[in-house]
């Protein structure tokens, strides 16, 4: 007999994908024992025998909204099924997951420490030549001896401090007293404006970092903060960071440049998409697209080109950060993404000292701006220069850096980022507008199942009530077979077959979306074949809205 769960969600648990990311940055499983690869989301489902207690005659019942009608309806059963013995010609074994659905689901739209920052937004000095592309340092299935030949995948994990007073040690509030009364003193004699400071004794001033006046409030306090930590809570090291970067924030005209018209040639190179299961905003950043020569000569031709690019590159960071919370318990750094697919190669002089420049700046003027660094697409020769360079970079540091190679590329992301905020080009569910499938949004949960080698993967959703249900799904790197059909549960009913068996090779469309109009009771089959010897990633999601005749 095969073993069967039922789950009941309680109303918010249903519908809604929990806040949760350690801002810690480590490599993929062996890294962080806290960390969990985003449990697989309950797939939505509506039963309608739900039996409501009568209501004694002094109760009045309070009407309730289509939204908790839903959630009180939600239920799931994940039905396991032992494998069939294999013939001769072994068939694929079924796995069920059944959901149960009903129309009552009508509106729901179910060297410093800020070297991360500069690794993140610098451009690898290396290029992948074709014949070594296929050396996956970080692979999925490899053996522990190749293992010892990889950089370390695994560093003690980073937690993101607290930044409320009450949280912080003696050491640490001392320190942060101390460097208050030093930025009070600058502030009073307008040491920061540059002036003398005879000069300066009859111009108070006040000074803004980040939209953030300095000393006004507590969240003045989450900024003096990360300098203190980028210089490990040394007082006179953290101020002199702090007035050099004030400077140069004056000298570079920041303030002005956010007002600027730069354009946006180089969106798809860097740019912002979803957030982290802890609400961090994530950046991608994506050097692959500078492989385009007459982009990468717009970018870096001249000295003129590149300063634009810098300029651009620091206005967007300036508009990011100025979206972040600066109170005490607020989310103010962000998760960074950096794709090494097709990087750019070692001998482009003008990348260099383009990404020489931005270093710089990023590394003096940014501290403590990133949760987690996550480098995807991982070629071998990367990993080796990190090697090189692991000793030189300190343990809060590398304690936020995480590897995976193009295998992993969406099993790594997916621990940090919900499938459903993840770009579809890296495995995820979320297309940046497209009305391709108007029905989901970002907001609108995925279930992730993992599909064993050849197995065959059943979703069962079943539909109490006429109703139009909407589903999309995607198999990580397809290599399957996908099939739909309707089964009514009248006995001389006919089924349906909405999709045929169809093989889906990994370059065809990322995520298949469809539909059915159901007018009887019965259930939806979602079938997917992997007889593949690889495990495989499914993830789906659907709604159900009101059939209109």
């Amino acid at each position: 007999m095969a073993d069967e769960t039922l789950q009941i969600h309680p109303p918010d648990a249903a519908t809604h994908l929990p806040p949760s990311i350690a801002e810690e940055t480590h490599s993929p499983p062996p890294q962080e024992p806290g960390s969990v690869s985003g449990p697989p989301l309950a797939s939505l489902g509506l039963d309608l025998d739900l039996q409501k207690e009568p209501l004694s005659p002094t109760h009045t019942e309070t009407p309730l909204s289509v939204e908790q009608k839903l959630k009180e309806a939600v239920t799931v059963i994940e039905k396991d099924t032992p494998l069939e013995p294999p013939p001769p010609e072994p068939p694929l074994a079924e796995e069920h997951v059944t959901v149960a659905a009903s129309a009552t689901e009508k509106y729901s739209a179910a060297t410093p420490v800020s070297q991360p920052l500069a690794a993140a937004l610098a451009v690898p000095q290396e290029s992948e030549s074709p014949q070594t592309q296929s050396k996956e340092v970080i692979e999925p299935e490899k053996e522990k001896p190749i293992e010892k030949k990889k950089a370390p995948e695994s560093f003690a994990s980073f937690k993101e401090e607290s930044n409320k007073v009450s949280d912080l040690s003696n050491l640490e509030l001392k320190a942060l007293e101390e460097f208050k009364h030093l930025v009070q003193e600058a502030l009073s004699k307008g040491l920061f404006s540059g002036a003398s400071p005879s000069e300066g004794a009859n111009l108070p001033e006040e000074v803004s970092i980040w939209g953030v006046p300095l000393l006004k409030d507590d969240r003045s306090d989450v900024i003096l903060l990360k300098f203190l930590r980028a210089r490990d809570f040394k007082v006179k090291d953290s101020f002199a960071m702090l007035k050099s970067t004030i400077k140069w924030r004056r000298d570079f005209h920041v303030d002005e440049l956010l007002k600027e018209d730069i354009g946006d040639d180089l969106e798809k190179i860097v740019f912002m998409h979803g957030q982290d299961k802890e609400g961090h905003p994530v950046c991608y950043n994506v050097y692959g697209e500078f492989q385009n020569k007459e982009l990468y000569a717009k970018t870096f031709g001249d000295e003129e080109k590149r300063m634009k690019f810098l300029r651009w590159r620091i206005q967007f960071l300036e508009r990011s950060i100025r979206k972040l919370d600066f109170s005490p318990g607020g989310i103010n750094t962000i998760f960074q993404v950096s794709d090494l697919k097709n990087s750019p190669g070692p001998g482009k002089r003008e990348l260099r000292i383009a990404t020489k420049q931005a270093l710089q700046i990023l590394q003096d003027n940014y501290p403590e701006f990133v949760a987690k660094q996550v480098f995807i697409n991982v070629p071998w020769w990367y990993l080796a220069f990190y090697t090189m360079i692991s000793p030189f970079l300190t343990q809060r540091t590398k304690s936020k850096f995480v590897f995976a190679g193009p295998p992993r590329t969406a099993e790594t992301l997916f621990k940090y980022i919900s499938p459903e905020q993840v770009p579809t080009q890296y495995g995820g569910l979320s297309v940046d507008f497209c009305e391709c499938n108007p029905e989901f949004t970002v907001d609108d949960p995925a279930t992730e199942i993992t599909i064993k080698p050849a197995t065959k993967q059943t979703v069962e959703i079943i539909v109490n009530e006429k109703c139009t249900l909407f589903w999309e799904l995607r198999v990580v790197g397809w290599e399957v077979s996908y099939s739909a059909e309707y089964v009514p549960n009248a006995e001389r009913g006919y089924t349906v077959i909405i999709q045929k068996s169809r093989r889906m090779l990994p370059t065809d469309e990322p995520v298949v979306s469809s539909s059915f109009n159901v007018t009887e009771l019965g259930k939806i089959l979602l079938t997917i074949d992997n007889p593949t010897a690889k495990k495989k990633k499914l993830l789906y999601r659907f709604k159900v809205l009101p059939y209109n005749d």
